[in-house]
């Protein structure tokens, strides 16, 4: 791990050079190691195996994660989205609000750069940035630096912004307390079935961008249904982080959730109260 100087952190993945094809598409960075080689008549993949290990030993990462979150008190949102759909942007504008009252900090999840790192350090929150190289998503081990060098206080809020991917982060649990799901009006409304592990993990779904709802073919009550039909029990917002429109229903929605965590001893919606 190398960490520059306050008030920003960064944590760099160092990829190694075996990778193999999932069925999704996209490369996971795997280390493999093969002391001899059997020729056999017929080929007997290693994926599978191999993939299951690596998410188990991830939830077992994970669940020490929670432990510790939930042993402060402190409350860890995995922001999800593909590029450009305004994680970042949503972000800002929730410590722009409430930062202080929140006691809020941020990792951020990016391949390369720390340029959201750099707007959410504008906003005088404390900030880490998790550089994962050819890496497509955050894991629960990198969490874990992660959370050592934000150092988070007692009873605060972590956001997580993780890389942008509608495919690989879904699969990874980071001890979170709940995931964010945020979708951008300009990506169309195919998504839910298109990338339906994403949206069966998410507690919540943000329909960000609403202001370019006039100018976009993007059916909202098609989009909920679809959403709706993977995953029932999901939460539904529609907003822009921009204009602020509708900002309010995830400000409350932030506040409803300090009951996830039953070790909590403060309500969040106490500590926003005037």
């Amino acid at each position: 791990m190398s960490l520059p100087q306050e008030p920003a952190a960064s944590v760099h993945r160092h990829e190694h050079p075996h990778s193999h094809e999932h069925g999704d598409g996209h490369p996971h960075e795997h280390p493999h190691s093969h002391g001899h080689t059997h020729e056999h008549e017929h080929s007997h993949p290693e994926t599978i195996p191999l993939e299951q290990n690596l998410l188990a030993k991830n939830d077992l990462l994970a669940a020490r994660n929670r432990g510790w979150l939930e042993g402060r008190g402190i409350r860890a949102f995995n922001v999800m989205s593909s590029p450009g759909a305004g994680k970042t942007t949503l972000l800002v504008r929730t410590l722009t609000d409430l930062g202080d009252r929140l006691r809020a900090g941020v990792i951020e999840g990016d391949q390369e750069t720390s340029l959201d790192a750099d707007r959410i350090r504008a906003v005088g929150r404390p900030v880490v940035q998790i550089n994962t190289g050819a890496g497509c998503h955050l894991d629960a081990d990198m969490l874990r630096r992660g959370l050592d060098a934000l150092d988070p206080e007692t009873g605060s809020t972590v956001f997580i912004e993780n890389v942008g991917n509608l495919v690989c982060p879904a699969l990874f649990d980071l001890g979170e307390a709940a995931k964010v799901v945020v979708v951008s009006v300009t990506e169309g409304d195919d998504k839910p079935h298109k990338y339906p592990h994403m949206f069966m993990a998410a507690d919540l779904v943000i329909v960000n961008k609403s202001d370019l709802l006039p100018y976009v073919d993007f059916d909202v009550d098609g989009f909920r249904r679809r959403t709706r039909q993977i995953n029932p029990r999901t939460e539904f917002l529609v907003l822009s982080a921009t204009t602020g429109d509708g900002l309010a229903g995830w400000y409350d929605w932030l506040g409803g959730t300090s009951s996830r965590s039953s070790t909590l001893t403060e309500s969040l919606t106490d500590t926003l109260s005037p």
